[in-house]
């Protein structure tokens, strides 16, 4: 049997950032991920730039000890229900890992971690073509946003600057 664990990220600890850094690489490399490097910017950058931010927190997922998987989170607001959300940004399962219920263990710490922060919600964005995932997020509650089924479903959108 395995053992999995999941811990918080310090964002000032090397190894956890070392960790971290090295999951993300892998994500990035991934289709599902862009498919392109990091940016060396982001790889010297990110754990201190997390770490000035106290709405952002992460999870790293261990399997016997060896870094499998991350899911990094920020804090959000809904003006609505004028309650806290947590915004899912990354989730992250190496594929030799996939298939052990790691994105399930990871998705109930934040969950957990929204619990005991008084949220109302979790949102995440998933790419269309990622069925694997749509499967994974749907298994644990999430479904498409949309405030009235006349007027669709939300559509998630960006403008690069």
């Amino acid at each position: 049997m395995k053992e999995i664990k999941v811990d918080l990220v310090d964002y000032t600890c090397n190894q956890d950032t070392k960790d971290m850094m090295d999951l993300l690489a892998c994500y990035a490399l991934d289709i599902m991920g862009g498919g392109d490097p990091l940016s060396e910017y982001t790889k010297v950058n990110l754990a201190s730039e997390l770490a000035k931010l106290p709405h952002a927190f992460s999870f790293i997922c261990y399997v016997d000890k060896k870094p499998a998987g991350l899911i990094n989170c920020f804090d959000a607001f809904s003006t609505f229900k004028c309650k806290p959300i947590i915004n899912i940004h990354d989730v992250i399962v190496l594929p030799e890992y996939r298939g052990l219920g790691l994105s399930q263990i990871m998705l109930k710490k934040v969950e957990e971690m929204a619990k005991y922060k008084g949220c109302c919600k979790l949102t995440l964005e998933v790419l269309e073509a990622n069925q694997p995932a749509q499967a994974a997020y749907t298994k644990f509650g999430f479904s498409g946003y949309e405030l009235n089924p006349k007027i669709g479903k939300a559509l998630f959108w960006e403008k690069t600057l």
